[in-house]
């Protein structure tokens, strides 16, 4: 009986796993196709990788996309690590019911989709637009704005820092340290698992980003690599190895940082603190 139990458990997770695998399976073959080919449904590898790869870098401009997402994803990342976390910080070791009150409204604005954040933002960003042009309209700096802090961030530290030890907080400052030195030198440090689980989320969600940029980027030049590919998928007559080719190229960055991180993402995301 027990021989049979582990029989179905591992069926059920060989099932499980080709379904998880077969698209990212499907998506690296169809790169390496004819636009024919993918549209038959072709599973097998083909010859055509680097003639796909020659026609993307002829139909858009893939380095110029590449960096605007790199630039935007990682200043995102940084500047929504230390905000959310201050604040998740905040909310956790200095409690009282005014902050509780402004937590919860947080975790309220959870509920709201972005789309119906969309236009105050973008009639926001029209308006500095005519005082500060480098935060408007058309800007690296309008897409990257609006994502420094979010609800979620600010709930998962601030959850992960209940299982902070108190006792080093108070040891810091019997030592000398300024609230500031503590939160820099103490929790930080000893947060690495969580700042490693919020940076994957943040980044994997800043990189694939398409709405938002799609509405305020409006220049070729400032275009990140979801929207050339939509533009390429967008076409009267789509090369579909050109676009599993672009899609590839646009998921190796996302994939490597969490493959590096994997171990880092698991603990801070079961809230360990080392």
């Amino acid at each position: 009986m027990k021989n049979v139990k582990m029989l179905i458990s591992y069926l059920i997770l060989i099932i499980v796993t080709i379904i998880s695998v077969f698209p990212f399976f499907w998506m690296i073959v169809s790169a390496t196709n004819k636009s024919v080919d993918v549209t038959k449904g072709k599973l097998l590898p083909g010859t055509h990788l680097f003639q796909n790869f020659k026609n993307l870098l002829e139909t858009i401009d893939l380095v110029p996309a590449l960096m605007n997402s790199a630039k935007i994803s990682i200043t995102t990342t940084l500047l929504a690590l230390i905000i959310s976390s201050l604040a998740g910080y905040g909310f956790e070791i200095y409690r009282s019911k005014a902050k509780d009150f402004v937590f919860n409204v947080l975790l309220t604005s959870m509920m709201i989709p972005f789309a119906a954040l969309m236009v105050p933002l973008f009639q926001m960003f029209g308006i500095i637009s005519g005082s500060m042009p480098f935060f408007g309209i058309d800007t690296l700096s309008a897409a990257i704005l609006p994502s420094l802090t979010t609800a979620f961030l600010i709930f998962f530290f601030r959850q992960s820092t209940k299982m902070f030890p108190k006792d080093i907080l108070e040891a810091g400052r019997i030592d000398g340290l300024s609230e500031i030195g503590v939160f820099f030198r103490i929790y930080i440090p000893t947060m690495k698992t969580t700042y490693a689980a919020a940076a994957i989320i943040t980044f994997m969600a800043s990189w694939n980003n398409y709405l938002w940029p799609l509405v305020v980027l409006q220049s070729p030049e400032n275009q990140t690599i979801p929207l050339l590919i939509s533009t390429l998928g967008s076409a009267y007559s789509p090369d579909y190895g050109v676009i599993m080719t672009a899609i590839v190229i646009a998921t190796l960055p996302a994939a490597l940082i969490f493959f590096i991180m994997q171990k880092h993402f698991v603990a801070g995301m079961m809230g360990s603190v080392k």
